[in-house]
């Protein structure tokens, strides 16, 4: 003990203590490492973790069809078809079961009303009705299928005596604001009870006299009141659109007839349970064994696409819902206007065309299908005939309008146009599939602005295994010079300046065509399309400028979602020359639309269009003046509202013209040019080059005059003497003006001594035949 306290005397003591502080900080340093180490565990975990949550949602990404960019708006829909393929078994049943959400509970709706038979709904022609919509290759936790009808009707049979005059549905109305939850759960089970029956009821009572009619008018009736009460007692859901206040939004709106609201009809009907197992089922691509290729390339320019599969294909086949998900939840007024569906075709593929009308049919809400109008423009195909009459026979809303001459696509389609009884127009292409929840959505726009031209998207059937591809959203029409359509993506400060969610409608400057809805009065106030334009070509941007210029409005609309076969060819014969046809078309369009900006059309090598002894366009002046009657606006406004990103340059070039060689600028002084020092504050040096190729100061241009001189003459579009190629393909002479109209090549050239201009051979290396503009612009 003594010897221990002689050690911690002095510096022993400070030693002793260093050494104790020492193992303390060892052991804090050890136990803050081990945390560390558990830290850094963590991390790797967590980060394991979250990547394998990515390629988890990589797996789905497939159905996700808002995060790509494209050039061609196409994106497969193949995840589900690549599951069922990958697992054991009929690959048809594995699709199935996926299209269904692979839900056990929903596998046992499928088998209660796969026994069912006769008590199942059926539609106008007797076939059964199934609600069997869900979407294609979507996680577990999305909403099921639904396969009750989601509408509620009231059954009138004789052993029931409920009156359809409305007094029930006021009754029920009354007893569903009640407290007693129990009341109204026992209201509720009887409308839905009574649902299905009217359907069935309707189908089995064909109206034959006036007063049949008019029953089944006040069925209908009692349909979109039930619906209203029913669907107010829901769940609220935000109404995708803003409704308007007090029956009106803005002078364009159509009165409001029913102020109930309701949820998107997701219906598709079928004659029968579908066969899982059937070639092309759920939209997935159509397989040919390798002995089938002979038949496949024999039948292709029946169609131009794979008719051969197309005929393996069930007519009323299944295809995926493709809509962004909140559409099934979106909200629509009860009084839709109804609508004729107008298909026009000719020599169309017999699958093809059924397959279009059957998608019409089995997914179109039946109150608001008016009508399906088939106008055959003068077919020549035998089954288009008789056989397609005996078909049709058995749906009573469909009736065939035959032309007795060929006129086109669009004197066909203002021939439907002419006989159609529904409020609204809805356009198609006799080679479609429209998706569930089609029409609703564009309907809905149109009863909130009559002036609203709405188009679905546009999905795509391929030609080759006829497999459904959704597209991208938020994508939209446009046009390039000389006025080509094409798909472009809505440019991202307009998403986000408009706070777009991938469900909103979206502005189209162009339409594509031929897949449109628009109220018939307004059609016809517009003056239908231009009578004037032969059979196909630039139609759709003279229906869009004139929608747009004239206070209408074009949208796509996402929730609205139709498949389109789109063919590697035309398959159409034209009367006359198809590519003059389509030109002269387009030079009717720009002569009464394009105001001084048609330049731009003609100057992407239409030139030839100016001269009326190459083409004959054919009268203006009741198109000019309809224009002026409607009081539209100019296409300069057009372009700066409607297609802002749209480079429309009235000059490829303008400015000082420099020539290389004298180091100085042309002139023009009393009739005559020169050449001076540069000076861009002198009116007299500024030139453009225009889209005609034309050296042009206000109405004068230089023209190339025999073979050494030059001239100024008036400016004159149609006289080909005038243009000078600047700028032009041959690299060697791009800095040249070579004169067009005269032989030998031709280049404008400075005189170095006496500051004249001539004509010269073309030499690439003459800095004195070489010129420069201030500004291009093109």
């Amino acid at each position: 003990m003594m010897r221990l306290r002689r050690y911690l005397r002095d510096s022993g003591r400070v030693l002793a203590f260093v050494f104790v502080a020492s193992v303390i900080w060892l052991l804090f340093d050890m136990a803050a490492l081990r945390l560390s180490l558990n830290e850094v565990n963590s991390q790797l975990l967590k980060e394991r973790v979250i990547k394998e949550k990515e390629i988890f949602k990589q797996q789905f990404g497939a159905t996700q069809h808002m995060k790509r960019g494209f050039k061609h708006p196409v994106q497969r829909v193949d995840w589900a078809v690549t599951q069922a393929r990958k697992g054991t078994g009929t690959s048809g049943v594995k699709l199935a079961q996926v299209y269904r959400h692979e839900g056990k509970e929903q596998d046992k709706k499928w088998n209660f009303i796969k026994k069912q038979g006769d008590d199942v709904p059926k539609r106008d022609d007797g076939a059964a009705l199934y609600n069997f919509t869900p979407k294609q290759g979507v996680p577990g936790k999305k909403k099921k299928v639904n396969f009750d009808l989601n509408v509620a009707v009231v059954n009138i049979t004789h052993k029931n005596k409920l009156a359809y005059k409305g007094e029930p549905v006021k009754v029920a109305q009354s007893l569903l604001h009640r407290k007693d939850s129990k009341a109204n759960k026992a209201v509720k089970n009887q409308l839905q009870e009574e649902e299905a029956h009217l359907v069935k009821t309707t189908a089995e009572q064909p109206a034959n006299t006036d007063k049949e009619k008019q029953d089944v008018k006040d069925r209908e009736q009692v349909l979109v009141t039930v619906t209203s009460t029913l669907h107010a007692e829901k769940e609220p859901v935000k109404p995708s659109v803003s409704l308007p206040v007090g029956g009106h939004a803005k002078d364009n709106s159509t009165a409001v007839r029913k102020p109930g609201v309701h949820k998107v009809l997701s219906l598709d009907m079928t004659a029968r349970p579908r066969d899982a197992n059937a070639v092309g089922q759920f939209g997935q691509a159509a397989l040919a064994g390798w002995k089938e290729d002979a038949e496949v390339r024999k039948r292709w320019d029946e169609g131009y696409f794979n008719v051969y599969l197309s005929e393996k294909i069930p007519l009323d086949r299944a295809i995926p819902d493709t809509r962004p998900d909140m559409c099934a939840q979106n909200l629509v007024h009860d009084g839709l206007p109804s609508t004729s569906v107008i298909f026009c075709f000719v020599d169309e593929v017999w699958s093809t065309l059924l397959r279009s009308v059957h998608s019409v049919l089995n997914r179109s809400p039946p109150h608001l299908l008016k009508e399906i109008i088939l106008v055959d423009d003068f077919s020549t195909k035998d089954y288009l005939k008789k056989q397609l009459d005996d078909y049709m026979a058995q749906f009573p809303k469909v009736r065939i309008i035959r032309l007795k001459e060929r006129q086109g696509l669009i004197r066909a389609r203002l021939a439907g146009a002419a006989v159609a009884k529904g409020e609204v127009l809805t356009f198609l292409d006799s080679h479609v599939e429209c998706n569930v929840g089609w029409l609703e959505p564009l309907l809905e726009r149109i009863y909130l602005d009559r002036k609203k031209v709405p188009c679905p998207v546009i999905e795509v059937i391929s030609d080759k295994d006829m497999s459904y591809m959704m597209v991208d959203n938020f994508q939209r029409g446009i046009f390039k010079w000389p006025l080509v359509f094409g798909w472009s993506a809505v440019p991202p400060a307009d998403i986000k300046k408009n706070n777009m969610t991938i469900s909103d409608p979206i502005r189209c400057p162009v339409m594509a065509g031929g897949l449109f809805s628009i109220d018939k009065k307004y059609f016809f106030e517009l003056g239908t399309y231009d009578p004037g334009l032969d059979v196909w070509g630039g139609e759709n941007m003279e229906i869009s400028f004139k929608i747009w210029m004239c206070g209408g409005e074009i949208e796509i609309i996402p929730c609205s979602r139709v498949g389109h076969i789109f063919r590697g060819q035309n398959p159409y014969k034209f009367p006359k020359d198809r590519q003059k046809t389509v030109e002269r078309n387009l030079a009717r369009v720009a002569e009464v639309w394009l105001d001084e900006y048609k330049d731009l059309f003609y100057g992407h090598g239409y030139h030839h269009l100016q001269d009326k002894k190459v083409i004959d366009i054919g009268n203006l002046t009741e198109q000019i003046e309809l224009r002026k009657n409607l009081k539209c606006k100019s296409f300069k406004w057009y372009l700066e509202n409607v297609y802002p990103d749209m480079v429309a340059p009235l000059v490829k070039a303008e400015g000082l013209v420099f020539n290389r060689g004298l180091r100085k600028c042309l002139a023009l002084h009393n009739g005559s040019l020169s050449f001076e020092t540069c000076d861009l504050s002198k009116q007299a040096q500024h030139f453009n080059y225009t889209w005609m190729r034309h050296i042009r100061q206000q109405n004068l241009c230089v023209a190339p005059r025999g073979s050494s001189g030059f001239a100024l003459l008036s400016c004159d579009n149609t006289k080909p003497e005038l243009r000078w190629f600047h700028k032009s393909s041959n690299s060697a002479l791009v800095e040249h003006l070579i004169a067009e109209f005269v032989s030998h090549h031709m280049c404008l050239e400075a005189e170095s001594r006496s500051d004249t201009l001539r004509l010269n051979p073309c030499e690439p290396s003459n800095t004195f035949q070489k010129w420069e503009f201030t500004h291009y612009l093109a």
